[in-house]
């Protein structure tokens, strides 16, 4: 079973930032697999957030581009999500995911990780 730590979660006015942080187990291919960031708030459908590809291609959500930025550092195996310009309608649970996607598709074989919580304050 392929395990995902997230970390970088934490409490911040409107109008700041966080990193979030995710690293897969170690028998886990990060350059091979599409990593993503989704997010859940309660009463609502997890969405997805960030997503980027085995080539590096990101892609991102209407309601954060601009702000997020999603990045891959492949010697430390970490993915990271660098969250600028929080609105309190950012605040959710934060989850790393990996699996199998080819561009513009569905995902596969998902793994989740255990959830970071993000709360923005107006």
């Amino acid at each position: 079973q392929v395990q995902l730590v997230e970390s970088g979660g934490g409490s911040v006015q409107a109008g700041g930032s966080l990193r979030l942080s995710c690293v897969p187990s170690a028998e886990y291919t990060l350059t091979r697999n599409c990593m993503g960031w989704f997010r859940e708030a309660p009463g609502k459908e997890r969405e997805e957030v960030a997503a980027i590809y085995t080539g590096g291609t990101t892609v991102y959500a209407d309601s954060v581009k601009g702000r997020f930025t999603m990045s891959r550092d492949n010697a430390k195996r970490t993915v990271y999500l660098q969250m600028n310009s929080l609105k309190t309608e950012d605040s959710a649970m934060y989850y790393c995911a990996a699996g199998h996607r080819s561009y513009g598709g569905s995902w596969s074989d998902r793994y989740w990780g255990q959830g970071t919580q993000v709360t923005v304050s107006s």
